[in-house]
């Protein structure tokens, strides 16, 4: 079930893309992220259109928007593999006629992904926190 994210799930959205920066960006270290937490919860999930996945009744990923952008995507790292990124972006399909997102040009698995959900490389760009490569990449009916 996708549904909008309500202020008590924050901790487990957080909690997952903690986990999940972690791993998919290893070539940041894991400080950085650490150090992005309070923004997450404060700035970042509040001020985002952001729906999360459940199954069995647990969180198991979530999206966020921002107008056209999906300004984050995550699944659990435990449940990955199970096609809960594909039913996020296909619902988030559902809401938009065009979407664009950021992606490190390091992080080949997620690029992949996102081309095979019919996204293009747009062009690549410096994504100036973490001063690292990053590919536009974008979608439209």
């Amino acid at each position: 079930m996708i549904r909008k994210l309500l202020p008590a799930d924050l901790d487990s959205a957080i909690d997952i893309w903690l986990r999940a920066s972690i791993i998919a960006h290893d070539f940041i270290p894991k400080e950085f992220w650490q150090g992005k937490i309070g923004d997450m919860k404060s700035v970042y999930l509040p001020n985002s259109e952001s729906y999360i996945l459940e199954d069995q009744n647990k969180i198991v990923g979530f999206v966020s928007l921002v107008e056209n952008q999906i300004a984050a995507i995550f699944v659990d790292p435990h449940q990955q593999g199970k096609g809960y990124g594909k039913k996020l972006l296909s619902y988030t399909k559902e809401l938009r006629t065009n979407l664009e997102l950021s992606v490190y040009a390091k992080n080949s698995k997620s690029i992949e992904f996102y081309k095979n959900q019919n996204f293009k490389i747009q062009k690549e760009e410096l994504e100036p926190e973490a001063n690292e490569p990053c590919f536009v990449m974008t979608w439209s009916k």
